[in-house]
């Protein structure tokens, strides 16, 4: 069932429905409160929860997830969309 924290999550790029339910799990609801987070801690603390070890890739997911919220000008993604687009392609 879809969650309303988890809209603002899949904002993210390359946060869809199932990493945003992990990171409310961990007890991120918020963009905002992954800043300064340790994307390999929360990675243990992710396989510590679920009692096994997840696959590295939702490590790289975080780093990703981390660095976004660090940013200090976000790009503005068209609704529903998950994908960053250089401004190189962008027609004019």
């Amino acid at each position: 069932m879809p969650d309303a924290r988890h809209k603002e999550l899949k904002t993210i790029p390359g946060v869809g429905p199932s990493m945003a339910r992990d990171l409310v799990d961990l007890g991120i609801e918020a963009v905002a409160e992954l800043r300064g987070q340790d994307p390999d801690r929360l990675y243990g603390d992710l396989c510590e929860l679920r009692g096994e070890r997840m696959d590295p890739c939702v490590k790289y997911v975080f780093r990703c997830a981390v660095y976004f919220a660090n940013l200090s000008v976000r790009p503005v993604l068209p609704e529903g969309s998950s994908r960053l687009v250089p401004e190189a392609m962008v027609a004019r």
